[in-house]
């Protein structure tokens, strides 16, 4: 089954994080995921660019209202994701819970769905 990890961070946080903290970061996740190609779950993953170029658009009666920055309204915001291939939601976990942005912030575990609806 393919899961999307959605990593969230708070971006004022990860600004006043000390550099050598914000290598290690980098450098623990690029060890997961050379570790999960190894193992072949890794399906891919991106980084988003900082929320601030964000766009959130919303359609109402016909009329696209496009405003600047992320949908939520929170001090954490998606930062990027991964997508894993793997046999259990259990597994999806364990790996989410070994991303070093858990450790500061938060993942969320999704399981992907086809365009018919059924889980990947």
């Amino acid at each position: 089954m393919k899961y999307m990890l959605l990593i969230y961070q708070n971006p004022a946080t990860w600004r006043d994080l000390p550099e050598p903290d914000r290598q290690a970061i980098m450098s623990d996740a690029g060890a997961l995921m050379a570790e999960l190609t190894g193992t072949g779950e890794w399906v891919g993953g991106e980084a988003l660019a900082d929320p601030s170029t964000a766009r959130t658009v919303r359609v109402r009666d016909g009329v696209p209202a496009v405003t600047d920055g992320p949908f939520a309204e929170a001090k954490e915001q998606m930062v990027g994701y991964c997508i894993v291939d793997c046999e259990t939601q259990e597994r999806a976990v364990e790996i989410a819970a070994r991303w070093p942005d858990a450790r500061l912030w938060g993942m969320e575990v999704r399981p992907l769905l086809s365009p018919d609806g059924v889980e990947m």
